[in-house]
Protein backbone atom coordinates (compact mmCIF):
# COMPACT_ATOMS: atom_id res chain seq x y z
CA UNK A 1 0.00 0.00 0.00
CA UNK A 2 2.95 2.56 0.24
CA UNK A 3 6.19 2.55 -1.01
CA UNK A 4 6.53 2.73 -4.55
CA UNK A 5 4.02 1.37 -7.16
CA UNK A 6 4.89 -2.22 -8.70
CA UNK A 7 5.88 -1.75 -12.30
CA UNK A 8 4.20 -4.49 -13.72
CA UNK A 9 0.94 -3.21 -12.30
CA UNK A 10 1.81 0.28 -13.63
CA UNK A 11 3.17 -0.97 -17.51
CA UNK A 12 -0.48 -2.69 -17.74
CA UNK A 13 -2.23 0.49 -17.13
CA UNK A 14 -4.04 2.05 -20.06
CA UNK A 15 -6.78 4.04 -18.48
CA UNK A 16 -6.59 6.71 -15.12
CA UNK A 17 -9.69 6.99 -13.96
CA UNK A 18 -9.99 9.89 -11.40
CA UNK A 19 -13.16 10.93 -9.16
CA UNK A 20 -13.78 14.83 -8.45
CA UNK A 21 -14.75 15.81 -5.59
CA UNK A 22 -12.73 14.75 -2.84
CA UNK A 23 -9.48 13.73 -5.15
CA UNK A 24 -9.01 16.76 -7.56
CA UNK A 25 -10.48 18.97 -5.00
CA UNK A 26 -10.66 18.93 -1.15
CA UNK A 27 -14.41 17.78 -1.24
CA UNK A 28 -15.52 21.58 -0.74
CA UNK A 29 -18.43 23.14 -2.30
CA UNK A 30 -19.17 26.58 -2.90
CA UNK A 31 -22.39 27.60 -3.71
CA UNK A 32 -24.50 30.40 -4.23
CA UNK A 33 -26.42 32.50 -6.74
CA UNK A 34 -25.71 35.46 -9.18
CA UNK A 35 -27.45 38.54 -8.90
CA UNK A 36 -29.82 37.63 -12.15
CA UNK A 37 -30.86 34.34 -9.42
CA UNK A 38 -29.02 31.93 -11.45
CA UNK A 39 -26.74 29.74 -9.24
CA UNK A 40 -23.32 29.40 -9.01
CA UNK A 41 -20.85 26.58 -7.91
CA UNK A 42 -16.99 27.13 -7.13
CA UNK A 43 -14.26 24.19 -6.60
CA UNK A 44 -11.01 24.61 -5.48
CA UNK A 45 -8.90 22.29 -8.12
CA UNK A 46 -4.98 21.88 -7.18
CA UNK A 47 -2.81 23.45 -9.96
CA UNK A 48 0.02 21.02 -9.65
CA UNK A 49 -2.66 18.42 -9.98
CA UNK A 50 -2.86 19.52 -13.29
CA UNK A 51 0.27 19.18 -14.55
CA UNK A 52 0.33 15.68 -13.21
CA UNK A 53 -2.31 14.79 -15.69
CA UNK A 54 -0.73 16.53 -18.52
CA UNK A 55 2.37 14.27 -17.72
CA UNK A 56 -0.20 11.34 -17.75
CA UNK A 57 -1.71 12.19 -21.17
CA UNK A 58 1.95 13.69 -22.73
CA UNK A 59 3.29 9.14 -21.85
CA UNK A 60 0.09 7.98 -24.24
CA UNK A 61 -2.09 7.00 -21.31
CA UNK A 62 -5.73 7.90 -21.18
CA UNK A 63 -7.22 10.17 -18.57
CA UNK A 64 -10.89 10.80 -17.36
CA UNK A 65 -12.79 12.46 -14.99
CA UNK A 66 -15.77 10.45 -13.21
CA UNK A 67 -17.61 11.96 -10.89
CA UNK A 68 -21.26 11.21 -9.12
CA UNK A 69 -22.81 14.50 -9.48
CA UNK A 70 -23.43 16.93 -12.49
CA UNK A 71 -21.45 20.36 -12.28
CA UNK A 72 -20.56 23.18 -14.51
CA UNK A 73 -17.33 24.04 -12.24
CA UNK A 74 -16.07 20.26 -12.94
CA UNK A 75 -16.83 20.03 -16.95
CA UNK A 76 -14.70 23.32 -16.96
CA UNK A 77 -11.80 22.05 -15.23
CA UNK A 78 -12.43 18.88 -17.41
CA UNK A 79 -12.20 21.00 -20.74
CA UNK A 80 -9.18 22.82 -19.38
CA UNK A 81 -7.49 19.49 -18.87
CA UNK A 82 -8.14 18.17 -21.62
CA UNK A 83 -9.79 15.09 -20.38
CA UNK A 84 -13.46 13.42 -21.03
CA UNK A 85 -16.15 13.99 -17.97
CA UNK A 86 -18.56 11.66 -17.22
CA UNK A 87 -21.24 12.22 -15.39
CA UNK A 88 -22.46 8.79 -12.79
CA UNK A 89 -26.54 9.80 -11.91
CA UNK A 90 -26.52 9.12 -8.51
CA UNK A 91 -23.32 7.90 -8.29
CA UNK A 92 -23.39 4.56 -10.12
CA UNK A 93 -19.78 4.60 -11.52
CA UNK A 94 -19.40 1.67 -13.17
CA UNK A 95 -21.35 2.00 -16.25
CA UNK A 96 -19.38 5.12 -17.10
CA UNK A 97 -15.84 3.78 -16.36
CA UNK A 98 -17.32 0.37 -18.95
CA UNK A 99 -18.13 2.61 -21.54
CA UNK A 100 -14.85 4.14 -21.06
CA UNK A 101 -13.44 0.51 -21.00
CA UNK A 102 -15.12 -0.30 -24.04
CA UNK A 103 -14.05 2.75 -25.93
CA UNK A 104 -10.25 1.38 -25.50
CA UNK A 105 -10.75 -2.43 -25.48
CA UNK A 106 -9.61 -2.53 -21.99
CA UNK A 107 -9.52 -4.52 -19.53
CA UNK A 108 -10.31 -3.80 -16.02
CA UNK A 109 -6.56 -5.05 -14.95
CA UNK A 110 -5.40 -1.84 -17.54
CA UNK A 111 -7.27 0.52 -15.48
CA UNK A 112 -6.15 2.77 -12.39
CA UNK A 113 -8.82 4.72 -10.56
CA UNK A 114 -7.97 7.63 -8.11
CA UNK A 115 -10.64 7.75 -5.17
CA UNK A 116 -11.69 9.16 -2.05
CA UNK A 117 -15.48 7.98 -0.73
CA UNK A 118 -17.89 4.96 -0.94
CA UNK A 119 -19.44 5.42 -4.28
CA UNK A 120 -16.17 4.67 -5.10
CA UNK A 121 -15.74 1.22 -4.34
CA UNK A 122 -17.47 -0.93 -6.62
CA UNK A 123 -14.99 0.93 -9.14
CA UNK A 124 -12.06 0.04 -7.01
CA UNK A 125 -12.90 -3.75 -6.86
CA UNK A 126 -12.59 -4.20 -10.31
CA UNK A 127 -9.66 -1.80 -11.18
CA UNK A 128 -5.74 -3.61 -11.68
CA UNK A 129 -4.66 -0.65 -9.92
CA UNK A 130 -6.66 1.29 -6.92
CA UNK A 131 -5.67 4.01 -5.38
CA UNK A 132 -6.63 5.88 -2.44
CA UNK A 133 -6.23 9.54 -1.20
CA UNK A 134 -4.78 10.12 2.08
CA UNK A 135 -7.90 11.54 3.66
CA UNK A 136 -10.07 8.67 1.57
CA UNK A 137 -12.84 6.99 4.10
CA UNK A 138 -11.46 4.32 6.10
CA UNK A 139 -13.20 1.50 3.49
CA UNK A 140 -11.70 3.11 0.65
CA UNK A 141 -8.27 3.05 2.09
CA UNK A 142 -8.70 -0.41 3.06
CA UNK A 143 -9.48 -1.68 -0.50
CA UNK A 144 -7.05 0.53 -1.91
CA UNK A 145 -3.78 -1.47 -3.63
CA UNK A 146 -1.66 2.48 -3.15
CA UNK A 147 -2.72 5.56 -1.09
CA UNK A 148 -0.91 9.13 -1.04
CA UNK A 149 0.71 11.08 1.43
CA UNK A 150 -1.08 14.05 -0.04
CA UNK A 151 -5.17 15.03 1.02
CA UNK A 152 -7.50 14.88 -2.22
CA UNK A 153 -7.31 18.75 -3.35
CA UNK A 154 -3.91 19.10 -2.38
CA UNK A 155 -1.60 17.35 -4.79
CA UNK A 156 -2.52 13.96 -4.67
CA UNK A 157 -2.99 13.21 -8.55
CA UNK A 158 0.27 15.08 -9.24
CA UNK A 159 1.82 12.63 -6.25
CA UNK A 160 0.03 9.51 -8.13
CA UNK A 161 0.93 10.57 -11.51
CA UNK A 162 4.64 10.97 -10.47
CA UNK A 163 4.82 7.22 -8.63
CA UNK A 164 2.60 5.64 -11.89
CA UNK A 165 5.51 7.28 -14.04
CA UNK A 166 8.30 6.70 -12.40
CA UNK A 167 7.32 2.71 -11.89
CA UNK A 168 6.55 3.17 -15.80
CA UNK A 169 10.21 4.17 -16.16
CA UNK A 170 8.46 7.52 -17.68
CA UNK A 171 8.95 10.16 -15.39
CA UNK A 172 12.11 11.63 -15.85
CA UNK A 173 11.34 11.98 -20.04
CA UNK A 174 8.14 13.84 -18.76
CA UNK A 175 10.01 15.95 -16.88
CA UNK A 176 12.45 16.53 -19.54
CA UNK A 177 9.97 17.22 -22.07
CA UNK A 178 8.23 19.66 -20.01
CA UNK A 179 11.65 21.55 -19.61
CA UNK A 180 12.44 21.51 -23.15
CA UNK A 181 9.17 22.90 -24.28
CA UNK A 182 8.88 25.78 -21.96
CA UNK A 183 12.93 26.42 -21.77
CA UNK A 184 12.55 29.37 -24.33
CA UNK A 185 16.05 29.49 -25.68
CA UNK A 186 16.12 30.46 -29.55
Amino acid sequence: MSGPIPADAARRIRLVVLDVDGVLTDGGLYVGTADDGSSIELKRYDIQDQLGVKMLLWSGLAVALVSGRPSAATRLRADELGVPYHQAPGGFKVPEVEKLRDGLAAQWNEIACVCDDLADLPVMQRAGLAVAVSNAATEVRAAAHWITTRAGGHGAVREFAEALLRARGEWNRMVERYVLERDGSP
